[in-house]
């Protein structure tokens, strides 16, 4: 669980500044779950190049609650997360010194989206939240408002979750166990789950990814798991404390999100069987494959450039599939792409897609 959250300060000195707003949404790794959001009465001045930049002034915050009157909402929703945010070693400094001030000894694990950014996107021109979100199509309102950019955060999180390809943050993430009774614990496991077409990855305690599932239906699938009665079945039973999982909204995107993970991940429980490569070209060389997304309001699209799979990604804006630098911003990689050319392949010729797309690619774009 991922607490994601944006603090506006007064400025000033180092460890001096107060806290003027605060906006925090709890996501789950895939939909916000809870939320908080409020001005706050930093009992001193607003530096003047701050009121500049947020619109907020000390008129604004005289009646809005003290930090002690919210701390202790803050430590409710953030309990049990990992704080996430855009420069989180500021935003986590300035909660801690506030705490401090009150007597209390705040501890959180934190992921800071400036740096997971600088490793996933690192073709961006700038990390800094504005022009990164621009560079990959996410809009924005409110900068410099707590709740606008902690929106834009969430947003932005969401899709480096996607290009994490390696899956180190949600491995980094998952760091407990689970010692109660196997059934409940199994409940409690499947109580989290969607109904929803998909790929699962069941987790040991150390956090690491030691099997692969998939289905159109996430938690049916797990339930299978966890009543089979094979002997590798029942090691991940043994050894599973927590199940992640990523929704693809259509069959396609489920059978090339399963096998080019399995081969770059090699669970240790699954069986991986090469498939046969398929050398044919596909019958145009720059297209987009447009399919259904999560949610109805969403696409699920994969590139392909020069006859090669470039990735895949979920566009709900008509900008971001016609502007071609913005939608390879956004695209997932695809390593494996021999791999992927064939299970693309082998399920046009048999199934149907929504839409097909053909690009105009000049000067190698």
């Amino acid at each position: 669980m991922y607490a994601i959250l944006d603090i506006e300060t007064t400025g000033g000195k180092f460890n001096e500044e107060g806290i003027t707003e605060i906006a925090i949404h709890k996501f789950d790794g895939h939909q916000i779950v809870d939320q908080f959001i409020s001005l706050v009465n930093p009992e001193r001045e607003i530096q003047e190049f701050v009121v500049k930049l947020t619109g907020i002034n000390n008129k604004m915050l005289r009646n809005a609650p003290k930090f002690y009157e919210v701390a202790k909402r803050i430590i409710e929703i953030t309990e049990d997360c990992i704080i996430i945010a855009h420069n989180a070693s500021f935003d986590y400094r300035i909660l801690r010194t506030e705490f401090d001030r009150l007597g209390f000894n705040y501890q959180r694990n934190t992921l800071c989206t400036v740096s997971l950014s600088k490793k996933l996107i690192p073709e961006a021109p700038s990390h800094s939240l504005g022009k990164l979100c621009r560079f990959v199509g996410i809009p924005m309102s409110d900068r410099h408002r707590a709740n606008g950019d902690a929106l834009a955060t969430v947003q932005l999180f969401k899709l480096l979750l996607e290009k994490d390809i390696d899956k180190e943050i949600i491995q980094q993430s998952i760091k407990y166990t689970d010692n109660r009774h196997e059934k409940q614990r199994f409940l409690k496991i499947l109580d989290k789950l969607p109904e929803r077409q998909g790929v699962f990855y069941a987790h040991n305690e150390e956090g690491k990814i030691i099997y692969i599932g998939r289905g159109k239906n996430i938690k049916q699938e797990v339930n299978k798991l966890f009543l089979k009665e094979t002997p590798k079945a029942q090691k991940v039973q043994k050894r599973v404390v927590e199940i992640s999982y990523e929704e693809t909204g259509n069959i396609l995107l489920t059978r090339l999100k399963y096998h080019t993970e399995l081969l770059k991940l090699k669970p240790k429980f699954n069986i991986i069987r090469r498939r046969k490569v398929n050398d044919r070209n596909f019958n145009h060389d720059n297209f987009l494959i447009v399919d259904k997304g999560r949610i109805p309001e969403e696409h699920g699209v994969i590139l392909v450039e020069n006859n090669q799979v470039v990735g895949y990604t979920f566009t709900n804006l008509a900008f971001q599939e016609n502007q071609l630098a913005i939608l390879k911003s956004m695209v997932t990689p695809i390593e494996d792409k021999q791999l992927a050319k064939t299970i693309i392949k082998n399920y046009l010729l048999k199934n149907k897609v929504p839409k097909i797309v053909r690009l105009q690619v000049e000067n190698n774009l």
